[in-house]
């Protein structure tokens, strides 16, 4: 597995061709190419905006106003993380023509689909950036801590896209199953609503779910200019390396059945 790993690392060269492939391959045939990658989020934004400021107003005593800004803060993650997952459900699937060539590695696949859409979520950035910065949001030294809460959530959503691009191989349930578990997930971490709406004997549930304290810590760091929760942010960090490697040692072991299974 460690060998494996090494590899990987050795391949960077063609994992990074293989993100600017997909980044091209998205976007061919478009007038406005790349430039959607910021377009997108605006009009997102815009239509958030529109709704939470115009035909309802959900939260503005609740200290997150505009919650248009907040639920951006966690929804550009999310999209990147969601999208990341249901892709590796069919990206070994759809490349099996590549895999069943004995030297390829297989496990290049969903760490492109990862990093392809990483790209994508650092993009939008600067559209959110703006509007944080034109509603007067405080530009605080806690930004500095933004490049350490993606990279926890780059471990964690490698190590459960290698798990399930493996497993999905030899289930192709999974991939109709994983929509709806992404839809629950989205809804049991506070993305839509802060994490001290719920009641406190439902508040510890949080805890559990690593993407509670990622998000917290987008939503701390962007929106309210805050320290993030270090504490269990660490513990998240620990748990993103474990998810990680039991993700890869799966990959691992089933590696040599994918050019029979697809």
């Amino acid at each position: 597995m460690l060998e494996n790993l090494k590899n990987l690392f050795r391949y960077r060269v063609l994992v990074l061709s293989l993100v600017s492939r997909e980044l091209k391959a998205r976007y061919r045939g478009s007038i406005l190419g790349f430039f959607w990658s910021l377009l997108n989020p605006l009009l997102l934004l815009l239509v958030y905006s529109f709704v939470f400021s115009v035909v309802f107003h959900p939260a503005r005593a609740e200290g997150i106003d505009p919650y248009a800004l907040f639920l951006f803060c966690g929804i550009l993650p999310w999209t990147w993380f969601s999208s990341s997952l249901l892709e590796s459900a069919t990206v070994l699937i759809n490349n099996g023509n590549l895999i069943k060539k004995v030297l390829f590695p297989a496990e290049v696949f969903p760490v492109v689909s990862v990093l392809t859409n990483l790209v994508h979520f650092l993009l939008a950035l600067p559209v959110l950036i703006f509007f944080l910065i034109y509603y007067h949001k405080p530009l605080t030294i806690y930004w500095l801590f933004f490049p350490l809460i993606v990279f926890v959530q780059l471990v964690f959503t490698l190590g459960l896209s290698l798990f399930i691009s493996s497993l999905s191989v030899h289930f192709r349930d999974i991939r109709d199953l994983l929509g709806n578990l992404v839809t629950l997930w989205f809804f049991t971490t506070p993305i839509i609503y802060p994490a001290r709406w719920l009641p406190a004997k439902l508040r510890f549930l949080l805890d559990f779910n690593p993407m509670t304290h990622i998000m917290v810590s987008y939503q701390r760091t962007l929106f309210q200019g805050a320290m993030l929760p270090w504490k269990k942010m660490s513990v998240t960090f620990l748990v993103s390396l474990l998810v990680f490697y039991v993700g890869y040692f799966v990959f691992d072991r089933l590696r040599d059945s994918f050019a029979e299974e697809v």
